[in-house]
């Protein structure tokens, strides 16, 4: 066991190490184009919601509500000309991408201006289908400060000139924080690899409703 136990201790400060420097190069490489002011932020071709859960009743989580809200507030003041929906929609009884058109559209955004993307089952695949199914060449990202670095580091390595607009009104666990230290890792493990997303299909570009 002696023999196992100081491998076993570096195994494991190399990981964290790791873990620890890809965060921290993340962090580093996306803080400029990361804005908490609106008046501030450079005009894009589209606001990007990214999922969060919603209730069985369609009622959006607080996380997805400041995101939806956001967005709103970009979209008003000019910033944005078209609002883009990505999250989950794998299963016929779960939703994420309506219920936000929906609430968006009675907080009073056009329809036509809103577009919707059923399969973005997570960041890499909304940032990648953005970019080939919705031809969305500058985009800005609407998510919290613990999700943004890594949203616009995997925009930004798929070609895309992103910005991320804070969407924090309120409280958030330490464990959303700790989940993207290993959510980096695959971020970087699908960039490097060129992951293709689960699902592409028909192009369908922001400016065709």
């Amino acid at each position: 066991m002696k023999r196992l136990l100081i491998p076993t201790l570096l195994s494991i400060l190399l990981l964290t190490l790791l873990v620890g420097s890809l965060s921290i190069i993340i962090s580093i490489t996306t803080t400029p184009y990361i804005y908490d002011d609106m008046a501030s932020i450079p005009h894009t071709q589209t606001a990007l919601i990214l999922g969060s859960s919603v209730s069985d009743e369609g009622k959006l989580s607080p996380v997805l509500k400041d995101r939806a809200n956001a967005a709103i507030i970009l979209y008003n003041a000019g910033k944005v000309k078209t609002i883009l929906i990505s999250g989950d929609n794998s299963t016929t009884t779960y939703n994420e991408v309506n219920p936000v058109k929906t609430y968006l559209i009675t907080q009073g955004i056009p329809e036509i201006t809103i577009f919707l993307d059923y399969a973005g089952f997570d960041t890499y695949s909304s940032m990648y289908r953005a970019r080939d199914i919705f031809l969305v060449g500058s985009t800005t990202i609407v998510s919290q400060s613990f999700h943004l670095p890594r949203a616009v580091y995997i925009a930004q390595n798929l070609g895309i000139t992103a910005y991320g607009f804070n969407a924090d009104d309120g409280h958030y666990l330490l464990r959303n924080y700790l989940r993207e230290l290993f959510a980096n890792v695959k971020a970087i493990g699908n960039l490097t690899f060129h992951t293709r997303p689960k699902y592409l299909g028909e192009i369908v570009p922001l400016t065709k409703k």
